[in-house]
């Protein structure tokens, strides 16, 4: 998140409005982390040898410029459609659509016997996921969980399951960041944990 802060200066005798854009540390941070992986690839783009002949790029690392380029597009894209630069959580699910995505496309690519644009989705998948944070484990999750049915008071197997679940999500997604987890795993343990109990 930002905020604008705007304040009156005096340049040469002028009364002017300045205004200074401040980002929280968590979204500069993957914004930053996405730049800088760009502009790594973008140095990697251009090589030249000790004698100052051009080096051919393999595949791979022109690939890997495409894809940082492409999701720097999107989270602009993103910004502009917003009132204000997206969050951290926004960013982060951004990249986490684009992990699907790709691990979709490689699966696709597999079935139609093209192991070659399978491995590079797959390069994609894995630089992408080293950009992330690491989802909340499952205990976490329960644990969140089982917090929030103690203090909704949801009584699990009650005739009113789908707003007992209701209530759970709201609870567990007011505590928790939702790029931060995996919707159907939080889904899937909160199923269990009604019925369970």
């Amino acid at each position: 998140m930002f905020r604008i802060a705007s304040r009156r200066v005096s340049v040469f005798g002028l009364q002017c409005r300045q205004t200074v854009r401040c980002y929280s540390d968590a979204s500069v941070d993957i914004r930053s982390k996405l730049t800088s992986e760009l502009k790594s690839a973008m140095k990697v783009g251009t090589p030249h040898g000790p004698s100052g002949e051009h080096i051919d790029l393999s595949s791979e690392q022109r690939h890997g410029q495409v894809n940082n380029d492409s999701l720097l597009s999107e989270v602009y894209s993103a910004d502009k459609t917003q009132p204000q630069p997206l969050a951290s959580s926004a960013i982060i699910s951004i990249l986490r659509k684009a992990v699907a995505r790709r691990a979709d496309a490689a699966i696709e690519f597999d079935k139609a016997s093209r192991p070659e644009l399978a491995s590079k989705e797959r390069t994609e998948v894995d630089l992408l996921q080293s950009l992330l944070p690491p989802l909340l484990p499952e205990s976490e999750i329960d644990l969140k969980l089982q917090e929030v049915i103690t203090e909704q008071g949801i009584t699990p197997g009650d005739s009113d399951s789908k707003k007992n679940l209701g209530k759970l999500f709201k609870g567990f997604y007011a505590k928790v960041d939702r790029s931060s987890v995996d919707p159907d795993l939080v889904k899937r343990r909160a199923d269990a944990l009604l019925t369970s109990q």
